[in-house]
C-alpha cells in the first residue's frame, strides 16, 4: 500500500475509535447473579457494561492463537482454517443481552468484508449447539460458532495470549494467527470492528 493511503487509513481508524470512545457506553451492567457466576466458575462468564477499544502494535503481539474445536453444525474448525488471512473471533452466549443488541452488526461486519477473504468465528462459551442454531435462525447470524461449553478449550487458547475476561469480548486475528486488536463488551457499532478490520487486512 503507498504511504499516503496508510496513512489515511490510521488516521480514519483514529477519528472512528476516538468517536465510540466519546460516545455513550453504558451498556447493560454486570447482575449480582452473573457476577457470582463468573466467581464461582460458570463458564458463562459476566457481562460487562464497560466498552473499551485495544489495538495491539504489530511488534507487541503475542503467539499465534492455534486452537480445534466443533461448530453448531458439527462440523470441525481450527486454527488452520484461518492460516494467513485476516478473521474475527466473538465470545458469546444465547442470554447475554448485549450479545443479541451487538449480532446484528457483527453480522454486518461479516457481509461486508467477506470479499476481502476474511473469516468470522462466534465461540459459544455456554449453550449447546440446538440454543446457538436458534439464536442464529433469530438474528441472521450466517457464519459459524465453536460450541465451547463442554471443555472451553477454544476460550482457554485465546486467554493464554489475551485476557478473555467479558462477555462479549470480540478479538480481530492477523494474517500471523495474533491477536491485534481486542473488543471488550457490548460493540458500539459496525463502523469501530469495521475499521480494525480493515487495519489488519491492510497490513502488509
Amino acid at each position: 500500500m503507498r504511504k499516503g493511503h496508510r496513512h489515511r487509513a490510521r488516521v480514519g481508524l483514529g477519528l472512528v475509535l476516538a468517536a465510540a470512545l466519546l460516545a455513550l457506553t453504558t451498556g447493560c451492567a454486570a447482575s449480582d447473579d452473573l457476577t457470582s457466576q463468573y466467581r464461582s466458575g460458570d463458564n458463562k462468564g459476566y457481562i460487562s457494561g464497560d466498552f473499551r477499544v485495544q489495538e495491539i502494535p504489530a511488534a507487541e503481539r503475542g503467539a499465534p492463537v492455534t486452537f480445534a474445536g466443533t461448530t453448531e453444525r458439527g462440523k470441525p474448525v481450527s486454527s488452520d482454517d484461518y492460516d494467513g488471512r485476516v478473521y474475527v473471533v466473538n465470545f458469546w452466549y444465547a442470554a447475554c443481552g448485549p450479545c443479541r443488541v451487538e449480532a446484528p452488526m457483527l453480522e454486518s461486519v461479516w457481509q461486508k468484508h467477506k470479499p476481502d477473504g476474511i473469516g468470522f468465528l462466534g465461540v459459544n462459551t455456554y449453550d449447546q449447539a440446538a440454543t446457538a442454531l436458534s439464536f442464529a435462525k433469530d438474528y441472521g447470524i450466517t457464519y459459524p460458532s465453536v460450541i465451547d461449553v463442554n471443555d472451553g478449550a477454544v476460550k482457554l487458547a485465546f486467554a493464554a495470549v489475551t485476557p478473555i475476561q467479558a462477555t462479549p469480548t470480540t478479538l480481530v486475528i492477523d494474517k500471523k494467527g495474533r491477536v491485534a486488536a481486542r473488543i471488550i463488551g457490548q460493540l458500539q457499532s459496525a463502523s469501530i470492528l469495521s475499521a480494525l478490520v480493515r487495519a489488519a487486512v491492510e497490513e502488509s
